[in-house]
């Protein structure tokens, strides 16, 4: 609703003729310039994990090549206790998640974005009893969601809560929301905003399902378990680890989840729309949408990448599979789709492009290191990240182009950068870096 000044209005009611329609041209000129930039501000902030249209691209974004620890930094601040949680950006903040080693204590972090400042470090939630975890996880992996005023800050079975952006105080918190993670694995999916409403996935050894909450409130809106009969299941192929990601569905989104056991669609009231089996577990990466079809990381253990078509009702497992590709698949990254080549980096560092709609292989090639983090695109320049923070910058296209080859002094990553303007946010295991080119290259 459009509330105008009182003085306005009252001046409003006593024009006539040619200056009423002058006077009204001009509200609704500022008005539609004020939505359009509100717009235009939505779409440009990084607000979710792998950015504004969750499939890590930034096409606008003219981002540096060249950087060292010393080089193109614009400033570096150092993030206490440990965390694989992405950055989130919205207007001049920026958020993350953080926690003690042993789990006890969670926290969101809110730094500022031009400065690299700390604005807000609040301690968010303490948990008598944490799962053990593996080395490899966080009690502050899920990335959190943001918007204008509110930050939502998600800990898998710890907790979930919305932030006031502006204060840094807590306005809702639920810690209903239990699954049992297992011991060694933890928690990692992310949320996610659909339709107006933060969704994300409870898939435990105990429970599987998917959730709308809302935004205002933190009260359920609907909530959906996996169709799948799971009591046949061993407790340890029933969990996952991924994020709901978004398809078209005539003209409006399904909601597409790759789960312990299966891939399921979801319109955005929740009702499940289609599903494809399949027998792998502790799924990460997020399902991309192209071309028709979902491309979507099947199991861990041992990664398939399947294409389905998304057109499909009920059991569409023997009917809209286009291909499947298994050998060198990630279990960790989300596939990058760049126009009609599919890119994935598993964790030993082979990149695979693909042609998305036949899977035929186009190139395959090794780079140093473990991989992580999400491969992004922007510019027509694809950034993958290893582990030890060296970042390999490679031209898209069917050969493979290498451009450039940067490090931060081998400081640890794993969590998949952000894009702020023309610079890169990048989260090591103990320090935030702005990287951006101190002039156009």
């Amino acid at each position: 609703m459009i509330h105008f000044h009182p003085v306005a209005a009252t001046s409003l009611r006593f024009m006539k003729g040619p200056h009423m329609r002058a006077t009204l041209i001009l509200c609704f000129a500022l008005v539609l310039n004020l939505f359009n930039a509100n717009l235009c501000s939505a779409e440009e902030s990084w607000w979710q994990l792998l950015g504004p249209t969750g499939d890590g691209h930034a096409d606008k974004a003219d981002l540096p090549v060249h950087w060292t620890d010393g080089e193109n930094v614009a400033w570096k601040t150092a993030i206490h206790d440990r965390g694989w949680s992405s950055p989130v950006i919205h207007g001049d903040q920026i958020w993350l998640t953080t926690a003690t080693t042993d789990g006890h204590k969670l926290y969101a972090v809110c730094v500022d974005k031009n400065s690299g400042r700390v604005l807000h470090d609040r301690h968010v939630f303490d948990v008598a009893e944490p799962q053990k975890i593996s080395d490899d996880n966080t009690y502050a992996t899920p990335t959190p969601v943001i918007e204008q005023g509110r930050v939502f800050i998600h800990f898998g079975t710890y907790g979930t809560a919305c932030l006031d952006t502006r204060t840094g105080e807590t306005i809702w918190s639920r810690r209903d929301l239990n699954c049992d993670h297992e011991a060694n694995a933890g928690p990692a999916s992310s949320p996610t905003i659909i339709a107006g409403h933060l969704v994300f996935h409870v898939d435990g050894r105990d429970v599987q399902y998917i959730i709308a909450l809302d935004k205002a409130t933190g009260e359920t809106v609907w909530k959906t378990s996996r169709s799948f009969d799971y009591s046949t299941v061993p407790v340890h192929q029933r969990k996952a680890y991924g994020m709901p990601g978004i398809a078209p569905r005539g003209d409006g989104i399904q909601l597409v989840s790759s789960v312990g056991q299966g891939v399921y669609a979801y319109d955005v009231s929740g009702r499940e729309l289609w599903r494809v089996r399949h027998k792998g577990w502790s799924i990460a990466p997020r399902p991309v949408a192209g071309h028709g079809l979902v491309f979507a990381i099947v199991d861990h253990d041992h990664p398939e990448l399947w294409a389905i078509r998304h057109d499909g009702s009920g059991d569409v497992t023997e009917s809209h599979i286009a291909w499947k590709e298994s050998r060198s698949m990630p279990a960790r990254c989300t596939p990058l789709l760049v126009d009609d080549l599919l890119y994935v980096v598993n964790r030993a560092g082979l990149v695979t492009c693909l042609e998305a709609k036949s899977g035929t292989l186009v190139w395959k090639e090794r780079l140093d290191g473990q991989y992580s983090a999400t491969p992004i695109v922007a510019n027509n320049r694809i950034y993958l990240f290893h582990e030890d923070a060296n970042c390999t910058i490679l031209r898209p296209g069917r050969k493979f182009d290498v451009l450039a080859v940067n490090s931060l002094a081998n400081q640890p990553v794993r969590a998949t950068p952000a894009i702020d303007g023309n610079a890169l946010i990048v989260r090591t295991a103990n320090s935030l870096y702005r990287i951006e080119a101190a002039a156009a290259e």
